[in-house]
């Protein structure tokens, strides 16, 4: 649809300037955004949950804030009185300078040494401890940065230091948060406080730490000191935003808003109001209470002039108006907003809802929780209670006014007015007053006015929908018919994208035969290189004119290989989109913050099973419900679990490695705790699943791997697509994201738990039950997060260990499964209760049965895979998932095992016991490490067989490209070889040489060149398994010897001390 206007992200400050929300360069984290601010020097609000400095300024750790809330440049936190006597902290700033300069330009280790210097001259000062400990963190050492700033932080707290200097307290600042301590942060500002109480830039970084903290009370209360302290407007603001977020964060926080009023209408009385942040807000505290009568009497008053554009002061009264159910007088407001903004397409809506009497899209304050922002194909929805005539009259009443907007703007770029005469139609139609042919004239008016542009199909999508097959037909014949196919015209190429992007919205492609998509297709290959010399001019950061049908091209031919299971049309659409490559060079795309919320499904869950492992107030609450949507997001709760994981499969091979991942981790302690049945509840999905591709609408669904439906209409398609998207946000993800938040935990404790159990010096069944006790509950959780309870779980892994249960039936969780039956076997092993029944002697025990279904699943996945290279689709990930998951779990526990039970080095008492390992148990880790083995050599056998000679590869995968001339795939890759040898100077100069470069055999060759190094890599995977299994298959056989020798001396004692004087004799 047409981008509808949205006021949050721009407002204007002090000075003219814009503050626009964009990612930080320098802050990656995707829980973090940032203000870009142009300009040199900008004022900055501390309210802000995350402020950043001026973009191409130096580092936010080189800048401060003076006391009128300006960016200045310097050591952090500097501004203090010490700075301005040429003192840093106490240090000369000469000496203090080198060290920022240092850690600015990234050298840590030169920063240390210097550091490390001058704490030797001043070995008590808190300023070049806090600095020494930022360069720590810095350098990657945590730990050693938080003793050193603790130590700085007793320092502060001594008797012997008489002031406090906010630069060393915003350095220490820095330090703590980035260590993810906060509340340490904030004791130092509250003990400096409370020494200094009157202290304003004290008191303003203090709110700052309890910004940071989302301590909303704190925020107001200290806030109201720094306003009775000085009196300044802007701390006021800070305390009735504070109060704000109270009531949307905080059970009964609605309650203080007549406080948040009072406390206005005092400042008002004695000083009036200054900035139009300070009104927006006003009105917001006036109509979070219903006060819309109110805040219309202060809109409408002299402080309605704070409002810097007409416009804005007029969406304001409209909306108040509406909220009031004055629709009459609203109308008129956004009649006169029309007028002056024709392309305002939000307030058209507003508008004619307002005439309809149902304006069920308003919108609403940014400060309410969940601002209403219905799509346009629900927002009017509902039915009026205005009667037919009523209803006729009124739309009657906005076509005129409409079409006289259109008379009066007559640029191409207005798209408005035209847009809104067909939503009209479309209103006629769903109130049951249909004129004629009003509607598709509607939309053929608009195609031949706006139909070159590339986003008029996006703009009537879902008015496409609406029209009848003979209409379809009539649409697409008058859109053909508007432009010459055979000229060279920027608008004829947008006339032309436009038809196939109405045809591929409305999905006529699935009802056409294989020969007419294969036409369809080299049509939009043709056209683009033909269209190439529209764009010799263009700059290299340009879109090229007509990239979209090499888009829609490879959708077609994708979509081909649906139909014919055909290899060839599969290669087709990657050279089509290798091609528009070679011809623009597109940079990297580094997708950081927000972006990785939405779009990171595209490549993360491919990532994880490849084995290629290595504005002011009112804006406030704005962030802060991101910020709540990020933290109960459940793609948030994903990606942490499996960086996590993704840690633990590469590092697999070192207990020591995992140990320390796990440490790092709390033990997988807190993912637990985020996956909680409170935490999920809350859960919200925020992925973007309009940008994939038609075949896959889910990362879990993918339409190629089913059989085309040929009775399939494209309606049904779409439905279909549709309710996979409304179902990927349902239990079933949830239970997914959950499931892989308990992994870490489940391997720690697996871990601990084995090694605490065969350990010879720990003592009976100490420590034991606390694990015993926390592991039942989450193989329970687990479990269910499957689908079972854990009784019948246990059984479906019994079954299928022992070949009675189909392992097809679990296809879709097969590798959870696995998972679960090694975490059930290293309960089993230190569990006081019976974890696996056993009937008898003869039924096989926990190692047996995970042995058994690693092996059978695995051979499953051998026995299914078809040649890698000729198969798309295949077992690859799966298999990959199997080795480097619960296959890794299962080395883990082998090796925590087999180190508990080796020698401890000390000697044992005079007349004890001699040690000797459990030799049962022994014996059963021997067994399964065979088993593994077996199984990971199997693998690689197979791998062998999957690698081929490079030109052998290359030859079958281009004989897929040898088809007839009139039929199958091999037409298009022709003509692109035939394009980029043919020598035409129109192209100009850089579109030439890039095509000089092209071949399809070249692009061939890389797909050979991937398929080999995943090959390679899995390969290199089970060869470093292998090698571990090798190593500690070689220290469990010198347990089991030195065992038997332990055996044969106690039973060689033991006959001796019966035999006596005997026994000697002999």
């Amino acid at each position: 649809m047409l981008p509808r206007r949205f006021l949050g992200p721009v407002s204007r400050w002090p000075g003219g300037s814009d503050a626009r929300l964009a990612p930080s360069p320098r802050h990656d984290k995707p829980s973090s955004f940032r203000f870009r601010r142009c300009g040199v020097s900008l004022p900055l609000s501390p309210s802000l949950p995350f402020p950043s400095p001026p973009r191409n300024a130096p580092p936010p750790e080189t800048l401060t804030l003076d006391r009128e809330g300006w960016w200045v440049a310097g050591p952090a936190g500097g501004g203090g009185m010490a700075s301005k006597f040429g003192l840093a902290g106490g240090i000369p700033e000469r000496r203090v300078r080198p060290i920022w300069d240092a850690v600015d330009s990234r050298q840590y280790k030169a920063a240390l040494k210097l550091c490390t210097a001058l704490l030797a001259k001043h070995p008590t000062s808190p300023y070049v401890l806090a600095l020494k400990g930022l360069i720590l963190e810095r350098m990657g050492k945590p730990d050693e940065a938080l003793s050193v700033c603790l130590n700085a932080k007793e320092q502060l707290y001594s008797d012997n230091i008489f002031h406090f200097d906010d630069l060393t307290l915003s350095t220490l600042q820095i330090v703590f948060q980035r260590l993810e301590r906060l509340d340490l942060a904030t004791s130092c500002y509250e003990y400096a406080c409370t020494k200094y109480p009157n202290n304003l830039e004290l008191m303003m970084g203090l709110f700052n730490c309890y910004v940071r903290e989302y301590s909303y009370v704190k925020q107001q209360q200290t806030a109201i000191k720094m306003y009775k302290t000085v009196g300044e407007e802007r701390f006021l603001l800070w305390a009735i935003c504070s109060i704000q977020l109270q009531v949307h964060f905080s059970i009964g926080g609605e309650k203080l808003l007549p406080l948040a009023e009072a406390l206005l209408k005092k400042h008002i009385t004695s000083h009036s109001l200054h900035e139009p942040e300070a009104l927006a807000l006003y009105i917001s505290i006036l109509e979070q209470q219903s006060k819309y009568d109110a805040a219309l009497e202060v809109l409408s008053g002299d402080l309605g002039s704070l409002m810097g554009r007409e416009e804005d002061k007029l969406r304001l009264q409209g909306r108040l108006l509406a909220q009031a159910c004055n629709y009459t007088a609203a109308s008129e407001i956004y009649q006169k907003i029309l007028e002056s903004c024709p392309d305002d397409w939000e307030s058209f809506l507003h508008y004619l809802g307002c005439l309809l009497e149902h304006d069920v899209n308003l919108p609403k304050s940014r400060t309410s929780e969940h601002p209403s922002s219905l799509p346009v194909d629900s927002a009017l929805a509902l039915k009026t209670s205005l009667s037919d005539e009523l209803v006729e009259s009124r739309l009657a009443s906005a076509l005129s006014f409409v079409q006289k907007l259109q008379v009066n703007d007559t640029s191409d770029c207005v798209r408005g007015p035209h847009l809104a005469s067909i939503e009209i139609e479309r209103q006629r139609c769903r109130s049951g007053n249909p004129t004629d042919r009003k509607f598709i004239e509607a939309l053929i008016n608009y195609f031949h006015r706006f139909g070159h542009l590339s986003c008029a199909a996006s703009d009537v999508e879902i008015y496409l929908h609406m029209l009848s097959s003979d209409e379809t037909t009539e649409l697409l014949d008058t859109i053909s018919r508007s432009f010459d196919a055979s000229s060279l015209s920027v608008k004829g190429l947008g006339l032309a994208i436009t038809t196939f992007k109405v045809q591929e919205l409305l999905g006529t492609f699935f009802s056409k035969s294989t020969t007419e998509l294969q036409h369809i297709a080299k049509g939009m290959v043709e056209a683009f290189y033909k269209n190439l010399p529209l764009s010799r001019d263009l700059d290299p950061q340009e879109s090229m004119h007509g990239e979209e049908l090499l888009c829609m091209a490879s959708s077609t031919l994708v979509q081909l290989f649906w139909r014919t299971r055909n290899l060839g049309y599969l290669i087709e659409a990657i050279l089509v989109l290798e091609f528009g490559l070679t011809v623009r060079k597109y940079v990297t795309l580094e997708v950081k913050n927000i972006l990785l919320e939405s779009t990171s499904h595209h490549i993360l869950p491919q990532m994880l099973n490849s084995p290629l492992l290595q504005q002011t107030a009112d804006l406030v609450i704005e962030f802060v419900q991101f910020k709540e949507r990020l933290q109960h997001s459940m793609q948030y709760l994903s990606v942490r679990s499996d960086s996590i994981i993704l840690s633990l499969k590469q590092k697999a091979e070192s207990l020591d490695e995992v140990e320390s991942i796990l440490e790092n981790v709390n033990h997988g302690a807190r993912l637990v705790e985020l996956s909680n049945e409170d935490n999920v509840k809350r859960f919200t999905f925020n992925e973007d699943l309009q940008a994939r591709p038609w075949w896959t609408p889910t990362t879990s669904v993918n339409f190629l791997s089913e059989p085309f439906d040929e009775g399939s209409t494209p309606a049904c398609f779409r439905a279909k697509a549709c309710e996979h998207k409304s179902t990927e946000k349902d239990d079933s993800k949830i239970k997914y994201a959950e499931r892989k938040a308990l992994l870490p935990r489940l391997v720690y404790l697996s871990m601990h738990g084995c090694a605490s159990s065969l350990r010879e010096t720990q003592l009976n069944g100490s420590g034991l039950d606390t694990d015993a006790t926390e592991m039942k509950p989450l193989l329970v959780k687990y479990a269910r997060s499957i689908g079972y309870s854990i009784d019948d779980a246990l059984s479906v892994i019994l079954g299928m260990s022992s070949g009675k249960k189909s392992v097809k039936d679990f296809t879709p969780d097969i590798v959870s499964w696995m998972s679960f039956a090694v975490f059930i076997n290293a309960w089993n092993l230190w569990s006081n209760e019976s974890v696996v029944p056993r009937a008898d002697e003869s039924s096989p025990s926990s190692w047996q049965i995970v042995d058994s279904l690693v092996k059978i699943c695995v051979e499953e996945q051998l026995i299914d895979a078809n040649r890698i290279l000729t198969s798309p689709g295949n077992n690859i990930p799966v298999l990959v998932q199997m080795i480097t998951e619960p296959i890794s779990w299962h080395l883990v526990v082998i090796q925590s095992c087999v180190r508990s039970m080796a020698p401890q080095g000390k000697k044992k008492k005079k007349g004890g016991p001699l040690e000797r390992p459990n030799v049962p148990r022994l014996q059963a880790i021997q067994r399964s490490m065979q088993c593994m083995i077996d199984t990971l050599r199997s693998v690689q056998s197979w791998l062998s067989d999957q690698m081929r000679p490079e030109e052998q590869a290359l030859d079958i995968l281009l004989s897929y490209l040898q088809g007839g001339n009139e039929d199958g795939p091999g037409q298009i890759s022709c003509i692109l070889e035939e394009n980029s040898a043919r020598h035409n100077p129109e192209l100009g100069e850089r579109i030439a040489q890039s095509l000089e470069t092209w071949s399809s055999a070249g692009v061939v060759r890389r797909i050979v060149g991937a398929e080999k190094e995943l090959l390679v890599e899995l390969k290199k995977i089970c060869d470093s398994k292998l090698k571990l299994l090798a190593s500690v298959t070689s220290s469990s056989a010198g347990m089991c010897s030195r065992s038997k020798q332990l055996k044969w001396k106690e039973e060689w004692c033991s006959r001796s001390a019966l035999g006596g004087t005997s026994g000697q004799d002999n």
